[in-house]
């Protein structure tokens, strides 16, 4: 947790007034239903004695609870937060401005609610976010031939150093030295089930990965080892395709991608993608079946470590594969996740065939 855990005692007084702060932060299991809530759940409210109060969906599944089906727990985990919403259009509208917390607070915003619930979406302050933004349009003046001192005024910035230490710390390489480099572009999308990162050149997607993802923060320095580019927030036309697809997908109306994907790993590991990739929507497999598709059939571990490696989520179905025995195993983004997409890409097959006939 990014502070210290209220009591269940907090958490109740909190459940009782329907505390929007507490959205995601916390979720409660009612033992008297089998069900979990949000905080801010219409429903008439447990007694204390049935509540158990836990951290994420994934805990409320994994404990046997079921999501209630009037705050429909999951789905609103994807959904924008007014207050994230309303802070990222000011952001967008102006991104070289250096924001800080006066601005925050200038806006009506309480700075810890603030923080907390960007945190909560994408594991960083909206500040770090702005900052990001800033010394990433900066670089990019920078590959182009911008002086340096132009670069880091266009960026706000007073002082020299402070411009070069965040360039450092970013990029790791002094402002002068970006110049000719080519970066990546990062960029959020919002889906039913959590917020996802994209990562992208202008011709390719590299990576897209759950926020919440464990391996993430490493995914992203191996990305920029292989490929020798720095990473900075912004959208290029890739991440709009692949925003545009997912939105269909989430939205049960297609479950094709046709965004160009980067060539990262082994030429195994690609065999192995590209076979996860020729498994239809609604149909599952278990890593011997993948195995025998490629006509290796020694070669289960070896398959289910590639299924692991992959950093393109959903669109090389990795969720789409289970264990010998047809139990959900291993997947990066959460078990919960992973029998959402099954059952979702089974509502999506079985919808078209009834609209078909």
């Amino acid at each position: 947790m990014l502070f210290k855990r209220p009591t269940d005692d907090i958490l109740y007084e909190a459940l009782t007034g329907r505390d929007a702060a507490y959205d995601g932060f916390a979720y409660v299991c009612v033992t008297s239903t089998g069900i979990f809530c949000r905080f801010t759940c219409p429903a008439r409210k447990p007694k204390r004695e049935n509540c158990v109060f836990r951290e994420t969906i994934a805990g409320c599944l994994e404990a046997g609870f079921r999501p209630c089906k009037r705050c429909r727990p999951m789905l609103a985990y994807g959904e924008a937060d007014p207050l994230v919403k309303s802070l990222l259009e000011a952001l967008d509208a102006e991104p070289d401005r250096r924001w800080s917390e006066r601005d925050i607070a200038d806006r009506g915003h309480d700075l810890s609610t603030v923080r907390r619930a960007f945190k909560r979406r994408f594991g960083m302050s909206f500040l770090e976010i702005a900052r990001l933004r800033r010394v990433g349009k900066a670089a990019e003046h920078l590959t182009g031939g911008t002086a340096v001192i132009d670069a880091q005024l266009d960026a706000g910035f007073e002082s020299g150093s402070g411009f070069r230490a965040a360039v450092m710390q970013l990029f790791g390489e002094a402002p002068a030295h970006l110049r000719g480099k080519v970066f990546l572009k990062a960029a959020w999308i919002e889906t039913p089930i959590g917020p996802m990162m994209a990562i992208a050149d202008e011709h390719a997607l590299h990576l897209l990965e759950f926020a919440d993802r464990p391996a993430l923060p490493n995914e992203i320095r191996r990305l920029q080892r292989v490929t020798g580019c720095g990473i900075v927030m912004g959208r290029n036309a890739p991440i709009e395709q692949i925003e545009q697809e997912l939105g269909r997908y989430f939205a049960g109306t297609g479950a094709a991608f046709d965004t160009r994907l980067a060539g990262h790993g082994t030429d195994f590991e690609r065999q192995v993608w590209a076979a996860l990739r020729a498994i239809p929507a609604g149909v599952v497999h278990s890593y011997t079946d993948v195995a025998l598709m490629l006509e290796r059939p020694s070669a289960v571990r070896a398959v289910a470590r590639a299924n692991g490696a992959n950093q393109i989520a959903i669109v090389v179905p990795c969720h789409r594969v289970l264990g010998a025995d047809g139990s959900l195993t291993g997947y990066g983004g959460g078990l919960w996740r992973k029998r959402w997409l099954i059952e979702h890409e089974r509502r999506m097959v079985a919808d078209a065939s009834k609209q078909s006939t």
